[in-house]
């Protein structure tokens, strides 16, 4: 987790979004910041008073961190557009039982005897992540994008838009209105599939490190799934900390909006848009 990992990281999605928008497609951008906001945690609880930032807080520095860096690399390759990354707030529910079962893993990959050894020293609550072991944090389930409105101005505007980092930044509603933030990291794919929806988008495109999604993932008997509908693939199971929430995000978006969402490789990206890889999800065949 450095600075020059991440750009080069960047760099290389900036490179497929700017495929893209050179196709014609006009695009808003929705991010991760789980590695991100854990370290930025980590460098926080490091200071000499011990103290740290709340998980709203740190979630919007991480956005703001990313945002910058997705601006300056796709800008440099599309020097003719206008950008703009904003912070965006998602209102959740105060009483979401995910508060009392974290699930969302953020920060490092550590082996299982120092998880637990950080865990004991920290407070943390931790959980497997493929071989290794992560923290993880409450995960609500975002209601509203807040922004909403200000994106879709921007974009009828011809404005490519980068925001929902992380999800966005989890703000739970008082009864006179007001707005604070809560302490939680709010599932992008989830987060992206509300704004999508909000916006009436055409496309939910989820792009990630696996070509598809698989059936039977990890045995001898794994295919990937190439076009299905929501009917087929709601009643799978998938893991929670990786590919559920995307697919749980698709099914949303394409029921609610008989469009297609669809989940791949990120060097994938022209092909999944023409139906020629990934996994292409909808509501009929």
């Amino acid at each position: 987790m450095t600075a020059e990992n991440q750009r080069a990281n960047v760099a290389r999605a900036a490179s497929v979004l700017a495929g893209l928008v050179g196709e014609g497609h006009s695009i808003v951008i929705t991010h991760g910041n789980g590695p991100q906001v854990g370290l930025l945690a980590l460098q926080a609880a490091a200071t000499p008073d011990g103290g740290t930032f709340p998980l709203d807080v740190l979630g919007a520095e991480s956005a703001g961190m990313i945002g910058y860096v997705i601006e300056q690399e796709l800008g440099n390759l599309l020097r003719n557009r206008l950008f703009a990354t904003l912070l965006t707030q998602v209102k959740v529910d105060p009483r979401d039982p995910a508060f009392a079962r974290p699930t969302k893993p953020i920060g490092p990959v550590y082996d299982e005897a120092t998880a637990r050894r950080l865990a004991a020293e920290r407070g943390w609550q931790i959980a497997p992540d493929g071989d290794k072991w992560r923290r993880v944090v409450p995960s609500p389930r975002p209601l509203e994008i807040l922004e909403a409105s200000v994106i879709s101005f921007l974009t009828e505007r011809n404005v490519i838009v980068i925001c929902t980092g992380g999800g966005g930044v989890p703000v739970v509603e008082g009864t006179d209105g007001s707005l604070r933030g809560v302490e939680a990291v709010i599932d992008k794919d989830l987060a992206s599939s509300l704004l999508a929806r909000q916006l009436k988008a055409d496309m939910l495109l989820m792009l990630t490190d696996v070509d598809a999604v698989y059936a039977d993932y990890g045995t001898p008997q794994a295919r990937a799934l190439r076009r299905v509908v929501t009917t087929e693939i709601s009643g799978r199971n998938f893991p929670a900390g990786s590919m559920g929430p995307k697919v749980g995000a698709a099914v949303e978006f394409a029921e609610a909006t008989g469009k297609p969402a669809a989940i791949g490789k990120l060097d994938d990206a022209l092909a999944i848009v023409r139906g020629e890889r990934g996994t292409v999800i909808t509501t009929r065949t």
